[in-house]
């Protein structure tokens, strides 16, 4: 009996791995992968015509084993070829490396990277914005079509495609986000872009349009950091994009000698239990609520005289917020300045065991924006105030890895209080206007193609148990690299590409759209992401497993 069910195991197990089953079990990788993504039914391929000329599609690539859960890239340029014959070019938008060279697609592509879950650097909008219009609406070709791709040809793509259409077809922010929910994700799904400072960024080409489209990068100062229900075990960074977006820099960690507690007590966390109490809800003291003047700040301006607190017309902050927190004042013991006018705020919120040898990571977020824009910049012809505040709640934050996850909260509200430093701001000040019709444009250097896409600009960054490391002690960021429990390692998952897209076919049939409501799609996304994440380590190692048909095909000739 044992013996029977051996060789029957044995023969389901060869029969798996056989050379004729591996293509359909890479083409259920890719579906997997896809998720909630629909594939393009004609070409099977994870793309999406957002308009006519404007399709957008997750990375594609050549090597393996990204090849077995991604676009091949043979068959996407087969597809283009076949379509649009040679009335196609690419746009990409990854820091971490296309995954094939230029000479692949003919070296019809043009490179503006920067790194993913992020917003472009504003400096970007203007020449990509420049470069797909002249290709596009170019009167001596017509039916040219632009392939916009990320790694998932989600966040970085729904941001260009979006801005495309608002600061060159002339349409509204709401529609241009509509349109693009609905022809990439499936219904019910979400929305095709939810990073918070993403979304944010759209706003900013809507102003930007608007306006007359001038924009001026400039050195920021930070002045300092207002705090409101700081909790124990925070770490606080600013950073600012480097190298022409590529990077992530981080200018500045607060060291504790640069913090004041201007209200309450920050209750020390005694250990992991006080923590998961608080995940809980059930902390020791009874809920309080926010003081009355933590709005004292001048809010951000939208430039429409509204005001902005940050939360992208996403879910507020209840006024209940849990106890444990005091209201704290950073500032710097130098001067901060970022080399231009994109500011990310990084919180990072870690727990020591009493027993050492762990430290527990409970909190990760971060928040970008813009001087220019707080500055109202765009209403004021360039002419930007020499000072302003970027005031933003915890639920409003930007998550780990472009969801909204965030873990245990860190603080209830914070405020930025910047400038503009005026002897930086002679000498480094740029009026970057978009180019005109027909005029060069210049193209950013690519990242290194063979880079692992497995690595981001975020690194480790993740909730959980980590080793306690002495580098650490003073210092301590969520991407910094070392050892973690649970979850898998940076290589051996598929992160963001199962983030709920789909495929849609060129729009000559708007009957595929009918009956999808908005209902539909504003569902919660976490819920998607939770089920998804279980089987991102499971696609990977199963992709791993399956041969480089060169290989095999050498292995079959030696038989």
């Amino acid at each position: 009996m044992a013996t029977a069910e051996a060789h029957r195991v044995v023969a389901v197990n060869a029969q798996i791995h056989h050379p004729a089953c591996l293509p359909t079990m890479a083409s259920l990788l890719r579906q997997i992968v896809a998720g909630p993504r629909m594939r393009h039914p004609e070409a099977d391929l994870d793309l999406c015509y957002v308009t006519d000329n404007i399709i957008a599609t997750s990375g594609p690539s050549s090597s393996y084993p990204q090849v077995a859960y991604r676009n091949p890239l043979k068959d996407l340029v087969k597809f283009l070829d076949s379509k649009h014959g040679s009335n196609w070019a690419i746009w990409e938008f990854r820091a971490e490396g296309t995954g094939y060279p230029d000479e692949e697609v003919y070296g019809r592509v043009k490179h503006y990277p920067w790194p993913d879950h992020h917003p472009p650097p504003f400096g970007l909008v203007p020449l990509i914005m420049a470069s797909m219009r002249n290709w596009l609406q170019d009167k001596e070709a017509e039916g040219r079509v632009a392939v916009v791709h990320c790694k998932a040809g989600k966040g970085r793509s729904g941001t260009i495609s979006c801005s495309y259409l608002i600061s060159e077809e002339a349409w509204t922010a709401e529609d241009a986000m509509k349109r693009f929910t609905e022809r990439r994700m499936r219904p019910g799904f979400g929305n095709g872009i939810s990073i918070p400072s993403q979304l944010r960024t759209i706003r900013y080409v809507d102003r930007w349009t608007k306006n007359g489209k001038h924009y001026m990068e400039r050195p920021a100062e930070i002045v300092e950091l207002h705090v409101w229900g700081l909790r124990d075990g925070v770490k606080v960074a600013i950073e600012g994009y480097v190298e022409e977006g590529k990077v992530i820099k981080k200018f500045h960690q607060f060291a504790k000698a640069e913090r004041e507690i201007v209200r309450g007590p920050i209750r020390k966390e005694t250990g992991f239990a006080d923590v998961a109490m608080e995940v809980m809800g059930k902390a020791k003291e009874k809920t309080k609520t926010m003081p009355k003047d933590a709005g004292d700040f001048v809010e951000s301006q939208n430039g429409d005289g509204t005001k902005d607190t940050g939360t992208s017309g996403l879910n507020g902050t209840n006024s209940e917020i849990q106890p444990g927190g005091g209201d704290v004042i950073f500032r710097p013991s130098e001067r901060i300045v970022l080399p231009n006018s994109d500011i990310n705020i990084d919180f990072e919120r870690r727990n020591k065991s009493k027993y050492g040898g762990f430290t527990m990571v409970t909190s990760v977020a971060h928040v970008w924006f813009n001087t220019f824009f707080e500055g109202n910049g765009p209403e004021q012809s360039g002419k930007v105030d020499d000072s302003g505040v970027f005031e933003i709640e915890w639920d409003a934050m930007d998550g780990i890895k472009g969801s909204s996850r965030k873990g245990t909260r860190a603080f209830d509200r914070m405020a930025v209080v910047w400038k503009t430093p005026a002897e930086e701001a002679r000498r480094a000040s740029v009026m970057v206007e978009e180019p005109g019709e027909g005029e060069p444009v210049r193209e950013m250097s690519s990242a290194d193609w063979r880079t692992s896409d497995d690595l981001s600009q975020d690194f480790e960054k993740k909730l959980g148990l980590r080793a306690d490391m002495a580098a650490s002690a003073s210092v301590s960021r969520a991407n910094s690299p070392g050892p973690s429990t649970g979850g898998s390692n940076a290589g051996d998952d598929v992160p963001d590409e199962i983030e709920g897209v789909k495929q849609h076919v060129p729009p000559t049939d708007e009957n595929l759209l009918s009956g999808v409501t908005g209902d539909q799609r504003d569902t919660d996304v976490e819920k998607v992401e939770e089920a998804t994440s279980k089987e991102d380590g499971e696609v990977s190692a199963t992709a791993k497993k399956l041969k480089n048909p060169t290989t095999r095909s050498q292995d079959e000739g030696h038989q």
